[in-house]
């Protein structure tokens, strides 16, 4: 098998997998994994970097929808809370900026402890979570196994005042 097929096989797992334990695993050096990576995503392989590692993009029985929040950084922790409460995973975080445009950060949260350790990271850097870019407006893409758990989560969040009408 070849090593970029092998990095696919590798990544199609729910938890990210870093570019050194890639490298380890196939007998190469961590350099050579995120050339292949680059190669895969040039080919069209759905690869996204995240802080802890790869990961192949989305489950494909799964379903993504887009919300639009805006909350205060002190907020934040209640507002993932409440959308892997109810059964969503937050992939990311979107901003408009008005000179870059749009802008993403890979989050990848599916449960109280990434949230805890999204939070920790965020409290323990010198860099500020993007929304506050935008005054707390912001986006998410929520990964869902289906529609009826995109639906609780929306409530929730407009029932805590955190979804945008």
């Amino acid at each position: 098998m070849k090593r970029k097929e092998e990095i696919t096989q590798l990544l199609n797992t729910s938890e990210p997998v870093s570019a050194s334990k890639l490298a380890k695993k196939l007998g190469v050096s961590r350099q050579i994994i995120v050339g292949d990576v680059a190669l895969l995503r040039a080919g069209g392989t759905p690869i996204i970097s995240t802080p802890r590692g790869y990961l192949l993009e989305g489950k494909p029985d799964s379903k993504l929808f887009k919300v639009a929040v805006n909350h205060s950084e002190e907020q934040m922790q209640d507002e993932l809370y409440t959308i892997v409460d109810l059964g969503g995973k937050v992939l990311d975080v979107i901003v408009e900026h008005p000179i870059y445009g749009e802008l993403k950060g890979q989050l990848q949260i599916k449960s109280r402890y990434d949230v805890d350790l999204f939070v920790e990271e965020v409290k323990n850097s010198s860099s500020n979570p993007l929304s506050l870019l935008t005054e707390g407006l912001h986006l998410h893409t929520i990964e869902c196994d289906d529609e009826a758990i995109y639906t609780r989560i929306v409530k929730a969040l407009k029932e805590k005042g955190y979804l945008l009408s």
